[in-house]
């Protein structure tokens, strides 16, 4: 049975949330494609089709690069939205 487009963006986008609530920082493709167990190609090619998913995602990259900028509700890079849990502030929202 193939997985369809849409599960395929669902599993990425979970999947970079995850690394980021347990990491504190975006995932790099590398680390996404150990994570969703695809080669590199593969990952990088879901990781950019995932954030080009539309305004709902919430997801971009930096520019001309393979790096997660924001991934809604996170941001990789400093922002003044600093997002502390028991008192310990690993992220940046959006």
């Amino acid at each position: 049975m193939s997985v369809s487009k849409a599960d395929n963006i669902k599993s990425t986008y979970n999947a970079v949330l995850r690394h980021f609530v347990e990491h504190g920082r975006a995932p790099h493709y590398s680390e996404l494609a150990s994570s969703l167990r695809v080669p590199l190609d593969k990952a990088r090619e879901l990781q950019r089709e995932t954030a080009g998913a539309g305004p709902v995602a919430g997801c971009w990259m930096a520019h001309d690069t393979d790096h997660i900028e924001s991934w809604a509700p996170f941001s990789n890079v400093p922002t003044h939205f600093r997002v502390s849990v028991d008192g310990v502030q690993r992220w940046f929202g959006q």
